[in-house]
C-alpha cells in the first residue's frame, strides 16, 4: 500500500465518522425539537386564555354599569 492510498483511506475514514457523527447529533436534536414543539403549543394555548382573561376583565372594568353601581355606592 502506497502512502497516497493510506492518506484517502484515512480520509475517508474522517469523514465517514464525522457525517455519522452529525447524522447521530441531528437525531437527537429532532426529538428534543418535537418536546420544544409541544412546549411551544401549550405556551400558545396558555398565552391566547390568558388574552381572553384579560379582555373579560378589561370588559368588566370599563363597563357603565359597574360605574354606576360604584357612583350609587359613594353616594349611599
Amino acid at each position: 500500500m502506497d502512502p497516497f492510498q493510506m492518506v484517502v483511506i484515512i480520509v475517508v475514514i474522517s469523514v465517514a465518522a464525522s457525517t455519522f457523527k452529525n447524522y447521530l447529533q441531528m437525531k437527537e436534536n429532532r426529538k428534543a425539537d418535537a418536546a420544544s414543539e409541544a412546549d411551544v403549543a401549550n405556551l400558545r394555548s396558555d398565552v391566547a386564555r390568558l388574552k381572553e382573561r384579560v379582555h373579560v376583565l378589561e370588559k368588566i372594568v370599563t363597563d357603565g354599569d359597574r360605574q354606576l353601581a360604584d357612583e350609587i355606592r359613594k353616594l349611599a
